[in-house]
């Protein structure tokens, strides 16, 4: 699971124009040196020599289109996970992580667009770190942790503020399609309290907070969740939003962005 250069290099993931998907891997200077056709195999170091050609003559045709980077089994989501965020909700500190699934048919990648239900009114952005998990992991310990966890990505979980309001369950607020946006790549090797999440929507800023500031470590969400459920290969486990929140409407552009991760960017649309 050890990539040449865990600490900076990126795996990205294309759609080619028959369908095939491709998992690319990058050196630290963005240059292709590897594919695979899964992310168990790329991060096994199974690569095929033939997929990488393959995609190097999509790229240059421009036929290669980058989706979201895994599908994952399932799309944990924690809740109320930045102090700051806590406080701008008006709501206590959770004294255990506040745990959600979003559906994968919620799933898109960059450039795809978030369509707004008829059916709310006030739909927000929430701009996240994900982390996708890279082996079978039950009841892990806070130690064992880093070791299953694959790289480091970015998420939106888009919320319809005022459903989620009304309803103690979070499922219609967060399930909508098109609400999981993820990507652009996966990242491994970071250091998560070392990251600086920011959201821009129509080029201005409107978060911006350290990593730093979650209320439960990553090692402590991965114990937490591991517990409750198998993770497998490719599951996704979005950390939380911190604090500025606010709402999309039709025609609005957002974007996510952490370095080194990059940028994750939907256009937004009222749902025809």
């Amino acid at each position: 699971m050890v990539l040449a250069t865990p600490e900076l290099a990126k795996l990205s993931r294309f759609r080619l124009a028959d369908g095939t998907l491709v998992i690319v891997l990058f050196d630290p200077k963005g240059r292709p040196w590897g594919a695979a056709p899964s992310l168990e195999a790329a991060l096994a170091r199974d690569l095929d020599a033939q997929l990488l050609e393959r995609w190097k003559r999509a790229n240059s045709r421009k036929t290669a289109r980058l989706v979201a980077p895994v599908t994952p089994s399932k799309i944990v989501c924690i809740g109320l996970n930045y102090r700051r965020h806590a406080e701008e909700m008006n709501k206590p500190l959770p004294s255990e992580p506040l745990m959600f699934l979003k559906p994968t048919t919620a799933l898109i990648g960059p450039d795809d667009t978030i369509q707004l239900p008829p059916s709310s009114s006030e739909i927000h952005f929430e701009g996240e770190l994900a982390l996708v998990i890279g082996r079978t992991a039950r009841d892990v310990s806070v130690t064992d942790a880093p070791d299953v966890i694959a790289g480091y990505t970015l998420m939106n979980d888009v919320t319809a503020r005022d459903i989620q309001r009304r309803e103690k369950a979070y499922t219609r607020a967060k399930g909508f399609d098109t609400f999981a946006p993820l990507g652009p790549a996966i990242v491994p090797g970071l250091d998560p309290r070392a990251l600086t999440v920011r959201t821009h929507v129509n080029g201005e800023l409107r978060q911006e907070s350290s990593c730093d500031d979650l209320i439960f470590s990553i090692p402590e969400l991965i114990a937490f969740v591991t517990q409750i459920m198998t993770l497998l290969p490719g599951d996704v486990i979005s950390t939380g939003t911190p604090s500025g929140v606010g709402p999309l409407v039709d025609g609005d552009t957002v974007t996510v962005s952490i370095d080194p991760i990059g940028e994750l960017t939907n256009p937004v649309a009222a749902r025809g």
